[in-house]
């Protein structure tokens, strides 16, 4: 799957988690850049991006995500 493929599957996701149809991501998309996406909903995220991509998170990993492009590298990681 390519990164872009992976992007849009990471927008329509955020777009449901965070109930915003007009969210665009970037590589460089922080959560500071989304209103709605706090810690709360960040664990909500990560739940449905491990549930579309079938793949795991480890606790460090997560908190070493600065922005999208760093969560498309750890899916890209994980698919192989």
């Amino acid at each position: 799957m390519t990164r872009d493929l992976i992007k849009e599957e990471l927008e329509i996701i955020f777009r449901n988690v965070l109930d915003d149809s007009s969210i665009a991501l970037s590589n460089s998309t922080v959560a500071e850049d989304i209103e709605e996406w706090d810690s709360i909903n960040h664990i909500q995220l990560v739940v449905k991006i491990e549930k579309r991509f079938k793949i795991r998170f480890k606790a460090a990993e997560i908190q070493s995500w600065e922005n999208v492009g760093e969560i498309i590298d750890s899916i890209t990681t994980k698919l192989g």
